[in-house]
């Protein structure tokens, strides 16, 4: 066991989730998927409690507690991107399953989990002297999914 793992709490899916972050994030693997071994306030004995699983070199476990606890933006997984491809590989997979956009590289997946797709050409604009990093950063403001050549152009002026 882990030291520190990340526990995402979800209605039912967690095993449906844990599979499909593993399936589109490179470095993620499922790990077991323990049964309840009695009834529980949301469950029944043998169905699915626990599932533990990694998502980009993260330990997690998703632990279907029932519908009580919604997910919200003050949790989220920030992807680091290399190029657009993968940028929108990722954003793609994650709205094409069910998902919804958000403003700044933001997205949900279908369970509600927020997550930043985030270009490293961004995070390396906002980290540049205050006039280019502003410029970057006002054109972020305006996208949803980051467009990398968008960025880099304001980041030019």
């Amino acid at each position: 066991m882990n030291k520190n793992t990340i526990c995402l709490w979800y209605d039912r899916d967690a095993e449906a989730a844990a599979r499909f972050y593993t399936e589109v994030f490179p470095g993620s693997a499922m790990g077991a998927v323990i049964r309840a071994p009695g009834d529980y306030p949301e469950g029944k004995q043998g169905e699915v409690l626990v599932v533990e699983f990694t998502v980009a070199g993260v330990p997690c476990i998703g632990l279907n507690g029932g519908p009580s606890i919604k997910h919200n933006e003050c949790f989220s997984f920030q992807i680091a991107t290399e190029d657009q491809e993968e940028t929108d590989r990722y954003w793609n997979a994650i709205i094409g399953n069910g998902g919804q956009e958000s403003a700044c590289g933001w997205c949900k997946d279908k369970w509600g989990v927020s997550w930043q797709i985030t270009p490293r050409a961004l995070s390396e604009a906002l980290k540049a002297e205050p006039a280019e990093a502003k410029r970057a950063f006002d054109a972020m403001m305006t996208m949803h999914k980051i467009d990398i050549a968008a960025i880099e152009a304001a980041r030019r002026g």
